[in-house]
């Protein structure tokens, strides 16, 4: 991210990792471990508030006055990711709940079948398309299973970062996605005629991004 010039992306959507020792082979995740590539990077968690500090510094660095950025977290350290927010200057616009169809199961607390979802702001003069006349904070948008196919450890509804997208940026825009995955925000990207860019420190899921990438044409969800 240090090499993108400052206020030269519009738009951020990421699900960077939430430092809770995830097992992404488990088979309570509804999924077929031999699936499941190899290679996950896990945060520490002692180490979160730093790792998440670095990241948002750039990302505050690289948004336009006009970009916005949506930021998935999970429950356990999201008291990091919204200290880190606010030392490094960003305005919480909204606090999204992502409500889905399924949990993990468990014996002695309730079942945890959502996330939380952050609309942030680098400025007061951001964009943002009102498609509906009035838009919840409560997402009800259905987790898509597929345990035949090859991924990464987690995967986010395509419609859920359409989205983000539709909502926060135009036809032409910049998407930046710090933490790929499986190419999710890429795919909707191009899938909407918007420009995108990300970056994958796991390798191995670099021909996952490529064929999810051409699978998909330019402008198909519009």
């Amino acid at each position: 991210m240090k090499g993108i010039p400052d206020e030269k992306v519009d738009l951020i959507v990421t699900d960077p990792p939430f430092a809770i020792n995830f097992k992404a082979k488990k088979a309570n995740y509804n999924r077929t471990a031999s699936r499941v590539l190899s290679g996950y990077n896990e945060i520490k968690v002692e180490d979160y508030y730093d790792f998440t500090n670095a990241w948002m510094h750039e990302a505050y660095r690289i948004l336009k006055k006009s970009g916005s950025m949506y930021v998935f977290s999970g429950w356990n350290n999201l008291k990091d990711i919204l200290t880190a927010l606010d030392d490094n200057g960003f305005t919480t616009i909204n606090h999204i709940i992502w409500k889905y169809q399924f949990g993990v199961y468990t014996k002695r607390k309730f079942v945890s079948s959502h996330y939380h979802l952050l609309f942030l702001s680098k400025t007061k003069n951001y964009f943002f398309n009102k498609i509906d006349n009035y838009p919840l904070d409560v997402w009800d948008i259905n987790r898509t299973y597929s345990p035949n196919e090859l991924k990464n450890g987690t995967k986010l509804p395509h419609s859920l970062v359409m989205k983000c997208i539709d909502y926060s940026s135009k036809p032409g825009d910049l998407i930046l996605d710090p933490f790929m995955g499986n190419g999710t925000t890429a795919v909707a990207s191009k899938s909407s005629y918007r420009h995108y860019l990300g970056f994958e420190l796991n390798k191995s899921m670099k021909k996952i991004i490529d064929n999810n990438l051409n699978q998909v044409d330019i402008g198909s969800s519009y």
